[in-house]
């Protein structure tokens, strides 16, 4: 009788969810794990001094975690998927004070809940929900003008900018309030509205910088190395940019590339120009090719979706993946000052691939068909 259930429900499961947009994950998360051990094998076994094997064996159980939160959170019913959104969303705020708080700080920056067992990044996971709790927002039939719901955002967004920019994470900060400029464009916002926050937003981070320069002074510093390369050190950027013109179009090959071996935290901040340098141009296009397309299906889903909530919910976790996919690459070739923004599914480390589960979750589980079951 189990059995029986369990079948059935997997048929339901397997017959309603997006298999292009499901299959394109499993690749970026099995290509994720391979590039994770091309790129951090040498690193492990000669700086670190461990086995070979240490960061990919990580990488490895972080992936198998991450398979099943998406298949967890795709397998969701939708109703009951929307009542967690808003609890999950307090937690994790709540997370992100306590790492103003109590967080451990890694070089100059204070991101981290330390758990003992593990640490994690609360801003990887909570992106996804903000999302869902925007959207529900300049959705819900509560607010009858678009202004107060559209103000309402705007103070949730505040309020998690706050306490980023405390840590400090400026990356993590243009992201979010990039997406939620997407959203509000799409929900149908005058463009009047959107130029004032871009200009409110401008002009507050000269204000921070200014004001603060000693906290935000680094972000001068990367805006100078940026413009000018002969006026800040523009070490990290300038290595990566020459991994990717000696990767080529076809690649120096596995294990060849030198820009693991000279840049920290290449494998996380640097992965895309580590993959360009071994594997060549070729494989990086093939990459970009696919978060376009998981984008585009997302698109498509959205044209015939007749929920406002899940149109507009579906817009805002595309733009999530498109503008941290982009971001990450723009860095890499120096066509944006440096962030430390990982790549979706394919840099080293928990917090990320956890974090893009969830995002990928979501995303299968909003681009279900529903038409014949609801």
């Amino acid at each position: 009788m189990k059995t029986n259930i369990l079948k059935n429900k997997f048929n339901d499961y397997w017959r309603d969810i997006d298999k292009n947009i499901l299959l394109s994950f499993i690749i970026l998360f099995l290509l994720g794990l391979f590039f994770s051990f091309a790129s951090t094998s040498s690193l492990a076994g000669e700086r670190f001094e461990k086995d070979y094997y240490f960061f990919f064996t990580k990488h490895l159980v972080f992936v198998i975690f991450s398979l099943f939160i998406m298949f967890f959170i795709s397998a969701l019913d939708l109703n009951f998927l929307n009542k967690f959104v808003l609890p999950a969303f307090i937690i994790l705020y709540f997370c992100l004070i306590l790492v103003h708080l109590i967080g451990i700080e890694v070089k100059g920056s204070k991101r981290w809940l330390n758990l003992y067992l593990f640490r994690f990044q609360p801003i990887e996971f909570m992106k996804p929900f903000f999302i869902l709790i925007t959207a529900k927002i300049l959705t819900s039939e509560n607010f009858k003008s678009l202004k107060v719901s559209y103000f309402l955002s705007f103070l949730v967004l505040l309020s998690i900018l706050i306490l980023l920019v405390n840590q400090p994470d400026i990356g993590q900060s243009v992201l979010l309030f990039a997406c939620w400029m997407a959203i509000i464009f799409i929900s149908g916002v005058n463009i009047f509205y959107i130029l004032s926050f871009f200009a409110a937003s401008i002009l507050s981070l000269t204000a921070l910088l200014i004001t603060f320069p000693d906290k935000f002074g680094y972000i001068t510093n990367r805006l100078t190395s940026f413009l000018d390369p002969s006026k800040g050190d523009s070490f990290q950027s300038q290595r990566a940019l020459d991994a990717i013109r000696q990767g080529g179009l076809k690649g120096q090959g596995m294990g060849e590339g030198i820009l693991k071996d000279n840049v920290p935290e290449a494998h996380t901040d640097y992965i895309i120009a580590v993959i360009t340098e071994e594997f060549g141009s070729i494989i990086s296009i093939f990459l970009i090719f696919i978060f376009l397309y998981i984008s585009l299906r997302i698109i498509k889903k959205t044209i015939s979706e007749l929920d406002k909530n899940l149109r507009v919910a579906l817009c805002g976790l595309a733009s999530l993946l498109i503008f941290q996919a982009f971001i990450h690459i723009g860095v890499n070739t120096s066509l944006l000052p440096t962030t430390g923004m990982t790549l979706p599914f394919l840099s080293y480390g928990g917090s990320s691939l956890f974090g893009s589960s969830i995002l990928a979750g979501l995303i299968l589980n909003y681009t279900k068909n529903r038409v014949i079951h609801e």
